[in-house]
């Protein structure tokens, strides 16, 4: 039985979303199957959500999809363009491992748009937090290139967009997707307003990118935090990192808004990182995020999702990340909870190394934590 929400979380999913596809463009002499980044990931999350009951505490949010000057404030009108003949025909590639079929420029559209949906909801009052279950996700894609399944940067239009029309003034992005939000951290790169937190696994993907000394340019020398953790990271060392990089340095920025880039991929089943997370440990963080929104800025948090690529876990992280947002609870049991018992949960020596350089790095070492 659901126990009552006590916030009022708002929930954003279109069924159009499970119908971009992601054809991956191996060569023949690779045999067919499907990408890793697939509808039924997500959809999996919203089904447990509805199983389970606790879809029926949520409230629904609707998307619609982003204009071309919405889009325009971030990506080049070329790349746009190229996107829109793509997907009016056989689809394509929009760069490095971002494969589509056909209407995915369209369904990519309202994917962003759904993630301004959750904020422009938030920032309105009409919920207290939001997490939007979007697809394709949106932190790898840069100005002029779609890369790692990204086609539109969701988290970065809707805070542009927002900032334009709703009056938003400080946000601040925490990005904890296994894989270096290079996409997010490319469009505030210079600017002050925004502060830009990606923890992720080192030099995974992409391996250009999310390296410790890249901490902004310009007015906004100082706002982009990279906290890159070594692979087998668990609960440990992302709640070291919480504790010595995230929160400090969140409360030193004193945001009026809150953003998640949400990805599930750091978790112990992903095919696609290396990192020990149990759905447990994302509750966790989850309400670590709740308390600094409610302490630093009204509670407004806005989640959007990115990736994720276990069929089977990954919906129960979103089950723990959507109890932990709305205060319900399911009372399910994970049956992947065995996770939380694998060696490499406890922090270690050269796990706290890791965070220790990203306090000397980005000078959190007097910062205030509490």
């Amino acid at each position: 039985m659901v126990t009552a929400a006590l916030r009022r979380t708002g929930f954003v999913c279109d069924e159009s979303y499970f119908a971009h596809r992601t054809d991956e463009g191996l060569g023949p002499w690779v045999a067919p199957g499907s990408a890793f980044e697939t509808p039924e990931g997500k959809r999996r999350i919203r089904d447990l959500a509805v199983a389970t009951g606790l879809a029926s505490e949520l409230v629904p949010v609707m998307p619609s999809p982003l204009g071309r000057k919405d889009c325009l404030r971030f990506h080049t009108p070329a790349y746009l363009d190229r996107l829109r003949e793509l997907s009016s025909g056989a689809g394509g590639n929009a760069g490095e491992e971002t494969w589509f079929g056909p209407g995915s420029y369209e369904i990519a559209l309202l994917s962003a748009g759904g993630t301004y949906a959750a904020v422009r909801a938030v920032v309105a009052g009409e919920v207290d937090n939001a997490y939007a279950l979007v697809r394709p996700p949106g932190h790898h894609a840069e100005r002029d290139w779609g890369r790692g399944y990204c086609m539109l940067a969701n988290v970065a239009l809707a805070v542009m967009k927002a900032r334009a029309e709703l009056g938003v003034g400080r946000v601040a992005v925490v990005d904890w997707d296994v894989h270096h939000g290079n996409g997010t951290e490319q469009a505030f790169y210079d600017d002050p307003e925004t502060l830009t937190i990606s923890l992720h696994q080192e030099h995974l993907y992409p391996r250009d990118s999310g390296f410790l000394p890249d901490r902004g340019e310009g007015a906004g020398l100082g706002t982009n935090l990279n906290v890159p953790l070594p692979a087998g990271s668990g609960r440990g060392a992302y709640l070291a990192a919480f504790d010595r990089v995230v929160e400090p340095a969140v409360r030193r920025f004193r945001p009026d808004l809150l953003v998640v880039a949400s990805g599930f991929d750091a978790g112990a089943l992903d095919p696609l990182g290396r990192m020990m997370l149990s759905a447990g440990a994302y509750g966790e963080l989850t309400a670590r995020l709740v308390g600094l929104a409610d302490e630093l800025c009204g509670g407004r948090l806005a989640m959007s999702h990115e990736g994720g690529y276990s069929e089977l876990h990954a919906p129960f992280c979103g089950l723990r990340v959507l109890e932990a947002m709305s205060g319900a609870s399911t009372g399910i049991e994970d049956p992947f909870d065995f996770i939380s018992e694998y060696g490499g949960q406890r922090l270690t020596d050269h796990q706290s190394a890791a965070v220790d350089e990203a306090v000397r790095m980005h000078g959190l070492d007097g910062a205030d934590s509490s």
